[in-house]
């Protein structure tokens, strides 16, 4: 979820007439489309959660929350960070994808011990505290590249604790910090400029003008506000980068 433009995307806006504020406001509105797609699937999914058949994660999240409160419920993703530390595989089960055990354990780079230490590492930093705060880019440049150092020092001095013990095993120590390091920068990226906390302000005011309209029931139904995206969404310029329709 989200919309990384590259310095050329930039240049061809820029060079069409577009300010970097309507640039901005363009890729949050982008932002906005894709998290309530993505939350509608979720609802659309509620009646036969197919994770009742997946293995038990301790992160599971709980379903049929308001789409607010959704989008501040970082769960799934440490869910998902366990079940791939894990060694956990992807499978189908009555049409829907699920995560079931690797059924060779012996081959998986970290044991019991090993995915707890990273996941209480991860859990310390995807959060509401995080995704909610308001930093510049280099204050994220320099706390990501710190927990680098630190995450990487820690994994190097337990590895053998943390199950890799064998030189097969060890090659996936690069490519374990790696995915680590880019789950966290992700959740400071959210943060970025206020970035988050200005995406749920917009959202609780459309919320609370629909309710003042006479919306029924409780807060912004997908489909309300989803009709106020489709208006609006084929005209974004976000969409048209280089003459390509973007999603």
């Amino acid at each position: 979820m989200g919309v990384s433009l590259s310095q050329t995307d930039m240049a061809d806006l820029k060079s069409q007439g577009f300010s970097q504020a309507e640039i901005q406001k363009a890729t949050q509105e982008i932002e906005q489309e894709d998290l309530m797609k993505s939350y509608g699937d979720v609802q659309q999914q509620g009646r036969a959660d197919p994770r009742q058949y997946s293995q038990h994660s301790s992160f599971s999240a709980r379903a049929n929350e308001d789409i607010i409160k959704w989008q501040l419920e970082l769960n799934d993703i440490l869910e998902r960070a366990e079940h791939v530390l894990r060694g956990d595989i992807v499978t189908f089960k009555e049409g829907q994808l699920i995560w079931d055990k690797n059924p060779n354990p012996e081959s998986n780079a970290l044991n019991n011990f090993g995915v707890h230490l990273i996941m209480k590492v991860l859990a310390n930093y995807i959060n509401r505290n995080t995704i909610l705060s308001d930093y510049t880019n280099e204050e994220i440049n320099y706390k990501v590249y710190d927990f680098g150092r630190e995450i990487n020092n820690l994994v190097f001095m337990k590895y053998e604790e943390m199950g890799m013990d064998s030189e097969e095993k060890r090659k996936e120590y690069p490519m374990l910090i790696r995915e680590v390091i880019d789950i966290v920068h992700s959740a400071y990226k959210r943060a970025l400029m206020g970035g988050e906390r200005r995406s749920l302000r917009e959202m609780i005011s459309v919320s609370q003008s629909h309710q003042t309209m006479g919306g029924v029931g409780q807060g912004v139904t997908v489909n309300a506000m989803g009709q106020q995206q489709a208006q609006r969404g084929i005209l974004n310029p976000m969409r048209y980068i280089r003459g390509k329709y973007v999603g």
